[in-house]
């Protein structure tokens, strides 16, 4: 198997690590790519990106206010 954050996992494809990747593990490779993308277009003064490992995503909240979610126009 393949060890991805610290965990063992069996050889094949590996849906969701803690870690919010998903991965393909064989014996002679293991490759992974992120569930999530990175926000990079929103107000950044006024609002504050926060990482929700529950939705493997990134929450773009307002700074005083976290409750309020701010507009997001572009993630990379």
């Amino acid at each position: 198997g393949c060890i991805v954050d610290g965990k063992l996992y069996p050889f094949g494809q590996i849906e969701r690590t803690k870690n919010c990747f998903r991965c393909s593990c064989s014996p002679s490779s293991l490759s992974c790519c992120s569930l999530f993308h990175t926000p990079i277009g929103y107000d950044k003064e006024n609002c504050k990106v926060v990482f929700n490992k529950e939705s493997c995503n990134y929450d773009v909240v307002n700074r005083h206010n976290p409750s309020e979610e701010c507009f997001v126009y572009s993630r990379v």
